[in-house]
C-alpha cells in the first residue's frame, strides 16, 4: 500500500497477526449497530456512531471531555494505534476516523476492506465480550476546524468553485444528485424538502473509490477518478452527502490516501442544505 500518500491502511492479514498486541486497539463502527453483537473480531470494541459521537439533545458532536471519557472507556491511550473497521465498505469507520482526526486523536488506521473482506475470507468472528482495562481520560484534545465545513462556509465556497479555486464533491447516488429522489436508495424515510445538489458540485459517488471486496482502489485509479472531474490537489475541496458518513469515506480518500492538503467534510450535508432557507440548489432531473 506504499503508493498512497499516508500509511493509514492495514490489511486483514496484518490485523489477524497484530490484533492482540498491547498497543493495538481495534474498534468496530457499523451502520447496523446490532451487527457487532452477532460477531466481531476478537478483541474489538464497539463504537455506536450515534449514541457515542452525537449529543443526545443538540444535533452536534460530543465535546472534548466526553470524547476523552469515551476513549478511556474504549481503553485507548495516546500511545496506542487505533484500527477502525466496519460494514458498508467502512462507511462509518471512515466517519469515525474523520471525527477522531477532527478532534485531534492521533495514530489512526483503517482495516482495508472492513468487515466485509474479513468475513469473506472466512476469518473468525466471536460473540465473546472484549475485555479492556479502562485508560485514563485521553488528554489534550483540540479540534481542527480546517477539517469541517459549515453551511455558510459552503455557501461562500460556491463562488470559489466558479472561480476555479475550489471544488465541491457530491458523493451521493446519481439520482440523489440529479434531484430525482430526495433520499438515499432504500432509505425513503430520510428524505428532505428539496432534491438536487449544491451549485457547481461534481457527482462522484463514494463507491467509485472502492473495489468489489470493499478495499480502496489504487492511488493511480483514485487520482484519475477525481482529477477527471476537475477535483485537483491545488483546489480547496468540500465533500458532502446526506449526513456526512459517505462523504467521510471520500474525505479519507482525498486527504489521507491521495494527500490533498485542503479537504473538508460538510457535516450538515444535504440533510441541512436541502431543508435550509436561503441557499441555492441545482437540479439535473426533470419529470417533463
Amino acid at each position: 500500500m506504499t503508493d498512497y500518500a499516508k500509511d493509514v491502511l492495514v490489511t486483514t492479514d496484518w490485523v489477524a497477526e497484530h490484533a492482540q498486541d498491547a498497543h493495538i486497539k481495534l474498534i468496530e463502527v457499523d451502520e447496523d449497530i446490532l451487527l457487532y453483537d452477532t460477531g466481531h473480531i476478537r478483541g474489538a470494541q464497539k463504537l455506536d456512531w450515534q449514541l457515542d459521537l452525537w449529543e443526545s439533545v443538540e444535533r452536534e458532536f460530543i465535546g472534548a471531555q466526553a470524547l476523552s471519557e469515551l476513549l478511556g472507556r474504549l481503553g485507548v491511550t495516546p500511545d496506542d494505534t487505533v484500527v477502525l473497521y466496519g460494514d458498508k465498505s467502512n462507511w462509518w469507520a471512515s466517519y469515525a476516523y474523520w471525527f477522531l482526526t477532527y478532534n485531534g486523536v492521533q495514530n489512526l488506521k483503517i482495516m482495508n476492506g472492513g468487515r466485509q473482506k474479513w468475513a469473506a475470507e472466512g476469518r473468525e468472528l466471536t460473540t465473546d465480550a472484549s475485555d479492556t482495562q479502562p485508560a485514563a481520560a485521553y488528554p489534550g484534545l483540540t479540534r481542527n476546524e480546517d477539517l469541517r465545513a459549515y453551511r455558510d462556509e459552503v455557501k461562500a465556497h460556491i463562488q470559489a468553485v466558479k472561480d476555479g479555486k475550489g471544488a465541491l464533491v457530491d458523493v451521493r447516488s446519481p439520482d440523489e444528485f440529479s434531484g430525482k429522489v430526495t433520499h438515499m436508495p432504500n432509505y425513503p424515510q430520510e428524505g428532505v424538502l428539496r432534491g438536487g445538489h449544491i451549485p457547481g458540485a461534481r457527482s462522484i459517488p463514494w463507491a467509485k473509490a472502492t473495489n468489489e471486496d470493499g478495499t480502496f482502489k489504487s492511488a493511480d485509479e483514485l487520482k484519475a477518478l477525481y482529477e477527471g472531474e476537475g477535483v485537483t490537489p491545488d483546489k480547496d475541496v468540500i465533500a458532502y452527502c446526506r449526513i456526512a458518513e459517505r462523504s467521510s469515506h471520500s474525505w479519507f480518500v482525498l486527504r489521507e490516501l491521495l494527500g490533498y492538503k485542503n479537504v473538508k467534510n460538510y457535516d450538515g450535508s444535504w440533510t441541512e442544505w436541502g431543508n435550509s432557507v436561503g441557499v441555492p440548489i441545482e437540479k439535473s432531473y426533470s419529470e417533463a
